[in-house]
């Protein structure tokens, strides 16, 4: 049986972008656009101010004017992360309709969007969030603590009700978010799906984890 030919998918590939209306203009924000390039491909501590200063075409000095330290420009990435992520989820919970399949699909939908949408942006704020500092990455923290208990509500319902056949929700939520959280390391447009594919099927897995029916369409 043959299927789609998997390619992982390459970092050039992919566009340095960051969610409408969220980059600084200027400066800043040319700053913030590559320690998003440097940090998904060398990772936080592989990337020196030198290498962001040459990449924005400014001496360090002048970076060190719009931001105090690398760790800085982090922070704002890991929290603009964090911040458009929860902003879908919460979106997805208002506009689904109540049941908690409904609502479990919707949650899935929204995280696979914005892991497809801005993957450089979720690859590092996640996989860089240790990073931080505790203060530095407290906000962030929040946010991803509030996004787990969206989550958490739709599955203790969904038990609650019998409409979901899980032992422990707290484990089943955490695969779930697990599982979309690694979108960002492989997709992008050079794979041979596209973005509502990789959320109508991570929305069936995550149906499967909580021994849920299938949800009719149409």
């Amino acid at each position: 049986m043959t299927g789609p030919r998997w390619e992982p998918r390459r970092l050039s590939a992919v566009a340095v972008e960051l969610p409408p209306g969220v980059t600084p203009a200027g400066t800043r924000g040319r700053i913030l656009l590559a320690g998003l390039q440097l940090f998904a491909e060398y990772g936080f501590h592989g990337a020196s101010i030198r290498d962001l200063a040459t990449a924005v075409g400014i001496n360090s000095a002048t970076l060190y004017a719009h931001y105090p330290s690398k760790e800085h420009v982090l922070a704002e990435l890991v929290l603009l992360g964090h911040e458009e992520l929860h902003r879908r989820l919460q979106q997805a919970i208002v506009e689904a309709p109540p049941g908690p399949a409904e609502q479990l699909i919707a949650l899935v939908r929204a995280q696979v969007g914005a892991h497809a949408d801005f993957p450089l942006l979720a690859l590092v704020a996640n996989a860089e969030l240790h990073a931080l500092s505790s203060e530095r990455a407290a906000p962030a923290l929040a946010l991803r603590e509030q996004s787990r208990q969206l989550a958490l509500r739709v599955l203790r319902l969904g038990v609650d009700r019998g409409d979901f056949r899980v032992a422990d929700p707290l484990l089943a939520a955490t695969a779930i978010g697990s599982m979309g959280m690694q979108v960002a390391n492989w997709f992008g447009p050079d794979q041979p799906y596209t973005r509502d594919q990789v959320a109508d099927a991570y929305a069936d897995f995550a149906l499967r984890i909580v021994g849920a029916d299938p949800v009719q369409k149409g």
